[in-house]
Order: structure tokens, then sequence, then C-alpha cells
């Protein structure tokens, strides 16, 4: 089953009224961080879409020192969490999260020299999605990279089991919700000035797809 769909809560309280606890960043975070090793550049702004409880955040940074990584998400529980995260971890190269709504064409971060977003495009509109690849075509420069993680469906390849049912899950929460055709990515990305690089199966059914700005 996907890291994202195995678990009925993704979110549960950590030590802290404010610290969030995803119990699948603990699984998925050392192959993400193997692959981001061979993708995201020496130095630079890394802008981290929909951070939600920001373990991913603190772990990656600390994972690439030489990089600056930016936090975002829309929601006030996240938002409190990963700076709970923060404060608790002190990391220096870990920002300050700020609130970015992906369907606001006016984000609050007008550069970066990479994008990572986690476990979003599934549990969002696919208004969000959309913004989200309009927005990577706004602030980065040619040849940057954005990495998108998570579930997805392919029309060339079959369909995990478990993927069908967790999609099926999905939809019956919220009918705005479920798992996104890579294709249907990949003609958002050159609608907005970027090409697909590279699809990486990863662990329990997730893909890791990196587009760069042309």
């Amino acid at each position: 089953m996907s890291d994202a769909g195995s678990d009925p809560q993704p979110f549960e309280l950590a030590a802290s009224a404010e610290r969030q606890h995803a119990p699948a960043t603990l699984r998925n975070r050392e192959p993400i961080a193997e692959q981001l090793r061979t993708i995201l550049p020496d130095r630079g702004l890394i802008l981290e879409i929909a951070s939600g409880s920001g373990e991913h955040a603190v772990y990656l940074a600390g994972q690439f020192p030489t990089l600056d990584w930016r936090p975002t998400d829309m929601s006030d529980a996240a938002l409190a969490s990963i700076a709970a995260w923060r404060a608790e971890n002190g990391r220096s190269n870990v920002l300050p999260p700020l609130r970015l709504d992906l369907t606001d064409t006016d984000w609050p971060v007008g550069q970066a020299d990479a994008i990572f977003c986690a476990n979003m495009t599934h549990i969002a509109p696919w208004e969000a999605t959309e913004g989200l690849f309009g927005g990577a075509g706004r602030v980065l420069a040619r040849g940057c990279p954005m990495v998108i993680y998570g579930p997805f469906i392919e029309a060339d390849v079959p369909t995990s089991p478990s993927n069908l049912a967790f999609d099926e899950n999905l939809k019956a929460r919220n009918r705005l919700w479920g798992l996104r055709d890579v294709a249907a990515l990949d003609d958002l990305a050159l609608a907005n000035g970027l090409s697909r690089q590279a699809r990486v199966a990863m662990p329990a059914n997730n893909l890791l797809l990196v587009y760069r700005r042309k």
C-alpha cells in the first residue's frame, strides 16, 4: 500500500500539542533523501510545498546542511507543527514556515533553487496541483528542479491493488481527491515551462517525479 495511505490518520500528536507526527515520514524519508542527493543543487533555497507536520523539512535539512529549507503550508495546525519541530530540532538551515495557498498566484517566495512536494497532489483538489506547476514556472530559474513524491496512476503501468483501494478511499472521503495521472502532470508541466526529466520507482508503490524548468 502507498505509504501515504497506510495510516487511517496521516497525522497524530507527538510529544507536544503543537508537534504532529506523520508515521509515513519515518518510512520514506531515507529513500527520498537518497534520490535527492543526485537532484538538488549544492547550495541554494529549497522551497517545500505542503510541508504537513514539518518532519520532512527538519530531516532533509539535516541531510543537506548547505541548503536552506523553506517549509510552507496553508493549514494553521501544520504551520504550528512545523514551527514546533523547527524549534525542537534547532537546525539553522530550516527557515521559518510560511503560509502558502497553491490556488493563490501571489506566492510568499519569489525565487527558489528547487521545489520539493511530497504526498500532496492526491489529498487536495486538482486546482492545487495546477497551482503547484504554475508557481514552479514562476519561481524556478532555467534548469532548476521540482521533485514530486507520492502515489500516482500511469496509463502504461498497472496500478497496484493497494493504490486502487487507496484511490477509492480518497474519493469516498472527498470527491475532489484521488490519485493523479502522471500524463496529466506532464501536460501541466509543459504548459508552465517545465518538462519531466525522471521517473523513479520508490518503495510502497510510490513514485518520485523530477521536473525541470526549461
